[in-house]
């Protein structure tokens, strides 16, 4: 990849972004770039970000009325790095949970794959400081998710991920409906119905230390309802296939792989 794009959605994350940013730049070379997109932050941090992008040419800012959910303001981010010319676009939160060292390794993926997933659940991959309750959630919601979809993927609601440019622009993101963490599912269900080449790549997840955690039981819930529609219109689909036109979908589990540890 030439030029990329990591775009970092924000709301009330004053604390941890001068953190974040910093060790994103000193873990990427000159040719990654990182796009704050903030949804109109109360504490500040949309204020914060403009002053650090005031001094940083590899930084920039975009804001955005108000708090609209995480798939927005992430679309909003690719569109902005579509229209100029980025060859990779990267999703990463700004809570310090996604580990910045790990972004070359993602990266260098795409030489071979569409999509680098950066996973908690694949040999090599983990979480620290997590409650026995979120390990719980984040294990039963991908094994629900690989059961309704029928897929292979094993952590399918990370938000850590490189894409190609090109794999975004056949996704049809102009369709995406989802708002919560279920967006990141619907980008993964997506690129393996395009036939999109999706590798995950083993990392190490930690939960924040400074500020306040967005998930919600309204997040879930929504999860839940749209993987089981998904499920269930692929199925009715295949059904459909096989009946009028004798011919069987082709599997989406076979577009996936992962990687070793390092």
């Amino acid at each position: 990849m030439n030029r990329a794009l990591v775009v970092v959605p924000t709301y009330d994350e004053r604390e941890n972004l001068p953190i974040v940013i910093a060790r994103t730049l000193a873990a990427t070379g000159d040719d990654v770039h990182l796009l704050i997109v903030d949804d109109a932050s109360p504490d500040g941090t949309g204020a914060l970000a403009d002053e650090l992008a005031a001094d940083e040419p590899r930084m920039h800012v975009l804001h955005r009325a108000g708090k609209e959910g995480l798939g927005p303001a992430y679309l909003a981010g690719f569109a902005w790095g579509l229209e100029r010319g980025y060859d990779a676009i990267v999703e990463m939160d700004a809570d310090g949970s996604h580990h910045p060292e790990d972004l070359p390794r993602l990266l260098a993926q795409l030489a071979d794959h569409d999509l680098a997933l950066g996973s908690r659940w694949v040999p090599g991959g983990r979480v620290e400081n997590w409650p026995r309750r979120r390990l719980l959630l984040s294990r039963g919601g991908n094994w629900y998710t690989r059961v309704a979809l029928g897929i292979d993927v094993r952590d399918a609601t990370g938000g850590f991920r490189a894409f190609r440019a090109k794999a975004l622009r056949r996704i049809r993101l102009q369709d995406v409906a989802s708002h919560g963490y279920c967006f990141q599912v619907d980008l993964v269900w997506r690129a393996l119905q395009s036939g999109l080449r999706v590798v995950e790549v083993p990392i190490v997840f930690t939960e924040r230390v400074l500020g306040v955690s967005k998930m919600d039981g309204a997040i879930v819930l929504e999860s839940l309802r749209l993987v089981a529609w998904w499920g269930l219109r692929r199925r009715v689909r295949a059904a459909y296939e096989l009946v009028v036109h004798h011919r069987r979908l082709g599997s989406v589990r076979a577009n996936s792989s992962r990687v070793d540890a390092v």
